[in-house]
């Protein structure tokens, strides 16, 4: 393409939107950040515009939802004649399953509207530096170097960069910082990056897990001991706080330490000094303190396992990292970058690159492990890749945890008319899935139970409402194996909700078929 000046910053950017409000709303944030903007007002107006454009854009913003030629019409047909323009859609739906479609159709993002003028420009800059090839797997840059700065985090969402910008000014001071979330979401790559961004830039950042520490150890540990503190202290050890002094120190799992060691974390963080185990005297220290748990910390105080006072020094400055399933925008820039980083690694260092498919399979997935669950998964397909690129077939395990996935949908379609053929057969040749990721679904559709619920009892009686109700119940559970978000999800309903009703009809989650005892 040859509109867009890296240096200078300008792009060609193609809104496509039917609202006009909405276009000249995307046009002024978009200009604000020196683009320049071309405007199609239905997906045939700007279809016509890309083609005769020639390279001319760089970047389009497509609404999903118009008149004529949808936004996933629009995109079928701009990849039809083989134009890589990475498209950035717009939703005013933020379910899922319309993200999984476009995804798949080959955008590069999506925004959820009312899109912010930030979000927008994140995206474009993010689109961008894929058209300059310049999404070089900053991580694998990062781990030459050993240093993490916060343009090393990828952050699309809207979450994300909110923690981003909490962090950023964290930075600023030296005040204790915590930071919460579920397992996996990236609280030291976040710690990492206060520290590059401070003043302690460059100087020790101490890492340790309190929850992988035996009770016995923790406090030497920590704070170190002398020589013949206590029976096999046969020499000297400088503690953690010591290896630190003059950086930063981040303590992971702080909800797991031992009361008793809470009371001299307390003093350490409130008069700057430590008490080796075994010495006679303190030891004054200058260690800038952050703190990650993925526990909540004021119940763990409430129920007498986290001491008060020490709760109210660290938490200064919380810092609450949303899980992956909550900031989806960030997925399919996490996959690009991973799938460069690692193929980079590998032996012949050739670039692999994530098709639409696969982006959409990855970006419909829930990652209960968050990021470290997503960077494995993508590290182990790259190592088993046969092809310079990633597809679904390289996900089995991904692909079977979603049984409403597009592919099971079109399975169950070619399953009413073909009770004579092997569905795993049909998926593998139809739908580009490899041949177990075929048989999963397949068995998951032949075992379901037939899904015609009766609207009238043997009487011939209209049934009742609630008897429907459990039945419905019953069949999704089965269906979608007992994956209790995926049930409320299809059901419309809220997990509070369905575990309420499953109480009042004794249903067993875990056995549907069966009436609880």
């Amino acid at each position: 393409m040859t509109g867009y000046n890296e240096h200078k910053g300008a792009a060609q950017i193609l809104v496509v939107e039917d609202d006009p409000v909405q276009r000249r709303l995307l046009k002024n944030a978009i200009e604000r950040h020196g683009h320049v903007v071309h405007q199609a007002e239905n997906g045939r107006i700007g279809l016509e515009m890309v083609k005769r454009g020639s390279g001319l854009y760089n970047v389009i913003v497509l609404d999903l939802m118009m008149p004529e030629m949808t936004g996933l019409e629009f995109l079928e047909a701009i990849h039809a004649f083989g134009t890589q323009i990475p498209v950035i859609v717009q939703t005013g739906q933020g379910g899922i399953e319309t993200v999984v479609q476009a995804m798949r159709a080959g955008a590069f993002d999506f925004v959820v509207k009312p899109v912010s003028p930030e979000r927008i420009s994140n995206s474009i800059a993010n689109a961008l530096k894929l058209d300059q090839r310049e999404v070089k797997a900053r991580a694998g840059r990062r781990s030459r170097s050993g240093a993490v700065g916060f343009d090393d985090i990828v952050s699309a969402s809207p979450a994300m960069i909110r923690v981003l910008d909490l962090a950023q000014r964290a930075a600023q001071s030296n005040i204790p910082v915590v930071l919460e979330g579920e397992s996996g979401v990236g609280k030291e790559l976040v710690a990492r990056a206060i520290q590059s961004g401070s003043d302690r830039s460059g100087k020790p950042f101490v890492t340790v897990n309190c929850g992988a520490i035996p009770h016995n150890l923790v406090e030497s540990i920590l704070f170190g001991h002398e020589k013949g503190a206590f029976t096999g202290a046969t020499e000297r050890h400088v503690g953690k706080f010591m290896e630190a002094d003059g950086g930063t120190i981040f303590l992971d799992e702080i909800g797991d330490l031992p009361l008793d060691v809470q009371v001299k974390l307390l003093r350490a963080v409130q008069q700057g000094e430590i008490e080796t185990v075994g010495a006679r005297t303190a030891h004054k220290v200058n260690v800038r303190l952050i703190s990650a748990t993925n526990k909540d910390l004021i119940e763990e105080v409430k129920n007498g396992h986290f001491r008060e006072d020490l709760y109210y020094r660290l938490n200064v400055f919380p810092i609450t990292i949303p899980a992956l399933r909550k900031r989806k925008e960030d997925i399919p820039h996490l996959v690009r970058v991973f799938t460069e980083r690692f193929s980079s690694e590998q032996k012949n260092g050739n670039r692999m690159t994530v098709n639409a498919g696969a982006l959409a399979l990855l970006t419909a997935y829930d990652w209960p492990g968050n990021i470290r669950q997503l960077e494995n998964a993508i590290f182990r397909a790259v190592v088993l890749a046969d092809g310079p690129e990633l597809t679904e077939a390289d996900f089995p395990q991904i692909a079977a945890q979603l049984p409403e996935y597009d592919v099971v949908d079109h399975l169950a379609l070619v399953a009413d008319n073909s009770s004579n053929v092997r569905l795993g057969e049909i998926a593998a040749a139809e739908f580009g899935v490899s041949q177990t990721v075929a048989d999963n679904v397949a068995a998951r559709i032949n075992d379901a139970p037939d899904n015609a619920i009766s609207s009238t009892n043997p009487a011939g009686d209209v049934r009742k409402l609630a008897d429907v109700e459990e039945e419905l119940i019953r069949f999704a559970l089965k269906f979608y194996r007992g994956q209790m978000s995926q049930v409320a999800r299809k059901l419309g309903i809220g997990r509070s909700t369905l575990y309420r009703k499953l109480k009042d009809y004794g249903i067993d989650p875990d056995n549907p078929q069966k009436d609880a005892a």
